[in-house]
């Protein structure tokens, strides 16, 4: 018997931004515009529509000034940005977003391989996005990657994972979201990373970041409802994933994610028929098929 689930979760959507910038041609920005369209309209309050980074690392992500001009959110909606430094966060101004993202990976050779630099060097910079993005009225999320593991490094130890968390959170993250980034996690490992986790930081202050390479991701995220997890971020028809693992499934699909939260009687607020119809634009948008279960089965209903 399942014990201590809640009434309701919240859940992040990221394929605009996670999704996109892993495909390889570029999607033009009207498409852009429709995804970000779709995923309003089936009823997904927190969407990360793109990144402003250099377009030189993320080609894909080159239109985020126009993305942020363009998308504006209808009330009770919040749209997000992943900003790196203090060049983006100014980018992310001009644009008028309300939040943004920063990251920094628990394995110090992920952080090298992914931003160019070191761990203590990638918090230093956050001094010029976290700070001045509150002073300005934003609100900031951290990311936190490869906490379940690292391509390079293996395991990862909890106790380095829980010191960085805590720094995102004191220097003024909202919430650290916590990244499977490889998709190697089985239940009894979150449960134990959980577990350490909330030995020093309130689950509110937590999310779920799991990715579905080799299909644990939705094991996981029962276990963190279970525990208290109350948001988990998603991309729609599972998009984007992991570079260190080719031609596996990556994010977690927010249709699978749906699925099981509706057939648990856990509400979201996302209509998931609207959200399938979100995949099929996703699908479109990007030229080839998604590997998102629901996506790619549909929905059926498990009442008489």
């Amino acid at each position: 018997m399942l014990q201590n689930l809640p009434d309701s979760v919240s859940v992040y959507e990221v394929s605009p931004r996670d999704g996109l910038q892993n495909e390889r041609a570029t999607v033009p920005l009207r498409s852009k515009l429709r995804l970000i369209d779709a995923l309003v309209l089936a009823g997904l309050k927190r969407i990360e529509i793109t990144s402003f980074v250099s377009p030189k690392w993320i080609p894909q992500l080159a239109d985020a000034d126009e993305v942020g001009r363009h998308a504006k959110p209808p009330p009770g909606v919040a749209f997000s940005a992943l900003c790196p430094n203090g060049r983006g966060l100014e980018r992310a101004r001009a644009a008028r977003m309300s939040e943004i993202a920063v990251f920094v990976s628990a394995s110090e050779t992920h952080n090298r391989k992914n931003v160019n630099k070191t761990v203590a060097d990638t918090l230093v910079a956050f001094q010029e996005t976290i700070g001045p993005a509150r002073a300005q009225g934003m609100r900031v999320r951290g990311y936190l990657s490869t906490v379940w593991g690292c391509p390079f490094e293996g395991d990862i130890d909890p106790e380095r994972a829980v010191t960085m968390a805590k720094k995102l959170l004191d220097m003024g993250c909202y919430q650290v979201s916590l990244g499977d980034t490889i998709g190697v996690g089985t239940p009894r490992h979150t449960a134990r990373i959980l577990e350490r986790m909330f030995g020093e930081i309130a689950p509110a202050r937590l999310a779920m970041h799991m990715h579905d390479t080799r299909g644990t991701a939705l094991a996981n995220v029962l276990v963190g409802l279970e525990m208290g997890i109350r948001d988990f971020d998603a991309s729609v028809g599972g998009m984007g994933g992991c570079p260190y693992a080719p031609g596996a499934a990556g994010n977690l699909a927010t249709e699978d994610l749906v699925y099981m939260l509706d057939g648990m009687g856990i509400a979201t607020g996302i209509d998931l028929e609207r959200l399938v119809e979100a995949g099929k634009v996703a699908e479109s948008v990007v030229g080839r098929s998604l590997p998102g279960k629901v996506h790619l089965a549909g929905v059926r209903s498990l009442k008489a």
